[in-house]
């Protein structure tokens, strides 16, 4: 095959593999997908033709993935010019990623034709994942193993977190490689014999994990619709607090009454007398007000999550998004990159992940972005026996991305065995099962509540035991190993 329709083929490849996450959901699409650019690497390119097989492999990959970018920059940034080269900008970084880990897996299993497709390509391919969920503040978008969350190969993600569905995957898409570079061969037996161990694995692992530590509590999970050109206009606040707080009156009497990120349009020191009022109403009937808040102590802003009284408990975000709720270096810059950020200013970083109590039973909380981190949500383990993820998902319009935010909120409580309940702005507001399983959501970009039952729950994955150094430590070992054998056996046959 000439390199112009190899190069032709593992674009669409890229493409077809963000069809397997959400909303298309496509979860057997991504080990076609994988498997075809994988066979597309054989022993014998050179390592720039198999950079480049990569690099437009990603290119499709992240096209499709988060083209949602331009939508949040075009709408709520500097216009649709400086949307398109953001973009632009964006996913020929994110494109090095897949060829980086491609180039990675060639290069460890290329003296092993075997090798490479059932263990070289598909370990290099999660190292990767797991390298950029850390690397640069990390990143965890559009890992694999989340097109999984519904699938048997979901059984794998309480052991070894998302990395653990993706390795499944890759597994059988370095199968199929294998068999797709000679079909007419003994191998399709081999990449059968693969197929079956990995599936037969994720049946026979248990799909509950800890036992119901209470009563099911009652949630109301607030969404305002508030629009992000009201939301930090000071004409609006008075109105703004006004609807929330009129649709808390409406729900008193669940346990839990969930307002989303930042729902409070102020900072919570300027409404506190008025929280401490709303929220002894909420007592008086049975209920504890949970809300998103931005909190200045000082000079220092945090984006917070506040349980008001008479003595508020916070929890401030760990986890902030880079030229989103901060700006890098902006002293270094000057004022050049003062437009960039939140209208409040830059926030400051939470050191904490201890669980806040509301309505008995303590609660690991995480804001927006931080749900993609599965190590760092798990740091409110076991402690914590319900997970709550609030956020603001307006800045990604009517695309793919609240969906795929959605996804990963999914992983999380299925990682943890945990019940999640998720409050966003403007959808998609969700209570989440324990398994992962999506019990009830709300549409996107509508005035909703999102009312119904979740079950506390204790005990402790091993995933929250572990986290990731189980996965990260075994495949590193692997790669080297990999690599050491390999440059042994070619070494030999030099000298042959």
């Amino acid at each position: 095959m000439a390199i112009g329709a190899r190069l032709l083929l593992a674009l669409l490849s890229g493409l077809l593999l963000a069809v397997g996450f959400a909303p298309f959901n496509g979860f057997w699409i991504p080990v076609l997908a994988l498997g075809v650019v994988f066979s597309l690497l054989g022993a014998n390119r050179r390592g720039g033709e198999v950079f480049a097989l990569g690099y437009v492999f990603g290119l499709g990959y992240a096209g499709l993935g988060v083209y949602w970018i331009f939508h949040s920059i075009a709408d709520y940034g500097g216009g649709p010019v400086a949307a398109s080269v953001a973009t632009a900008v964006l996913v020929a970084l994110f494109a090095l990623i897949p060829a980086l880990a491609l180039t990675l897996g060639w290069w460890v299993g290329g003296h092993w034709r075997r090798g490479l497709y059932l263990l070289a390509l598909p370990l290099a391919w999660i190292w990767v994942e797991w390298v950029r969920s850390w690397f640069l503040t990390g990143a965890t978008w559009l890992s694999l193993g989340y097109t999984q969350v519904d699938t048997p190969l979901g059984a794998y993600a309480p052991w070894l977190g998302v990395y653990g569905p993706g390795l499944a995957v890759a597994l059988m898409a370095g199968a199929l490689a294998w068999w797709l570079r000679r079909p007419l061969s003994r191998r399709l037996a081999e990449s059968l014999v693969v197929v079956v161990i990995v599936t037969t694995g994720g049946l026979l692992l248990p799909s509950q994990w800890g036992q119901p530590a209470g009563e099911p509590l009652t949630v109301a999970l607030l969404q305002g619709n508030i629009e992000q050109s009201r939301k930090w206009d000071p004409d609006e606040r008075s109105a703004i607090v006004g609807e929330y707080a009129a649709l808390t009156r409406e729900q008193l009497g669940a346990d839990l009454i969930v307002w989303p990120e930042t729902a409070l349009p102020v900072f919570y020191k300027g409404a506190e007398d008025w929280l401490q009022s709303l929220a002894g109403e909420a007592r008086a009937a049975g209920s504890t007000l949970v809300l998103g808040a931005p909190v200045a102590r000082g000079e220092q802003r945090f984006n917070a999550v506040a349980v008001p009284g008479e003595t508020p408990q916070f929890y401030f975000k760990r986890h902030l998004v880079p030229f989103g709720e901060y700006v890098p270096f902006r002293k270094v810059a000057g004022g050049i990159l003062d437009f960039v950020g939140t209208p409040l200013g830059d926030f400051e970083r939470g050191t904490s992940a201890a669980p806040l109590m509301a309505a008995g039973q303590p609660l690991g909380v995480s804001i927006c972005y931080e749900v993609t981190f599965g190590a760092e949500l798990a740091d409110a383990l076991p402690s914590a026996r319900i997970l709550l993820n609030v956020s603001n998902d307006a800045w990604f319009g009517r695309s793919s991305a609240p969906w795929q935010h959605l996804q990963m909120a999914r992983m999380r409580a299925l990682e943890t065995g945990r019940p999640m309940i998720r409050a966003t702005n403007t959808g998609v507001s969700a209570i989440i099962a324990a398994d992962g399983e999506l019990k009830a959501n709300t549409p996107l970009f509508q005035r909703a509540v999102l009312r119904g039952e979740v079950t506390p729950r204790e005990g402790a994955t091993p995933y929250v035991r572990w986290r990731d150094w189980p996965l990260a430590g075994v495949s590193t070992a692997l790669l080297v190993g990999l690599l050491v054998t390999g440059r042994r056996r070619f070494a030999l046959f030099r000298q042959l």
